[in-house]
């Protein structure tokens, strides 16, 4: 299976790459947030849990990484989403992050990608700012 994430070569961890890359996914995140791109920022942070997700998906079944053509996906059907909750449960992380951190789950499950297709402008600073410090905590726990 292709991997979703970068690799490089002599590593030892395959999700080595994504993980030096977080920190600038969440600068740009806040970068996002800053300049008043609320939608871009909670957009950025959405995507960047369900990569982690599915990095975790990944090394738990340690998978050399997450399926992305639709011929892998044949047989792993229910893995083919970008629902937060569905992840959470297939990483095996569920009653770990909704028990410890079920306020920051909340702000971060309700992102859904076509909410890139929204008017700009719908999102929120405060709504922003919440779910920026939300995955980035989260991002740590997954």
């Amino acid at each position: 299976m292709p991997l979703i994430v970068a690799k490089r070569k002599e590593q030892n961890d395959p999700n080595e790459r994504y993980y030096e890359d977080r920190p600038s996914t969440a600068q740009r995140c806040r970068h996002s947030s800053i300049i008043g791109r609320y939608d871009g920022a909670i957009y950025l942070c959405g995507y960047g849990i369900e990569l982690a997700l599915k990095t975790r998906i990944c090394q738990t079944l340690k998978w050399p990484g997450y399926p992305s053509t639709n011929s892998e996906f044949e047989q792993y059907r229910s893995f083919k989403t970008h629902d937060l909750d569905v992840l959470l449960h297939l990483a095996g992380r569920e009653q770990r992050i909704k028990t410890n951190f079920l306020a920051e789950w909340s702000a971060v499950a309700q992102w859904n990608p076509a909410a890139r297709y929204l008017p700009i402008g719908t999102a929120k600073k405060d709504d922003a700012h919440l779910m920026i410090s939300a995955a980035k905590n989260l991002v740590k726990k997954i």
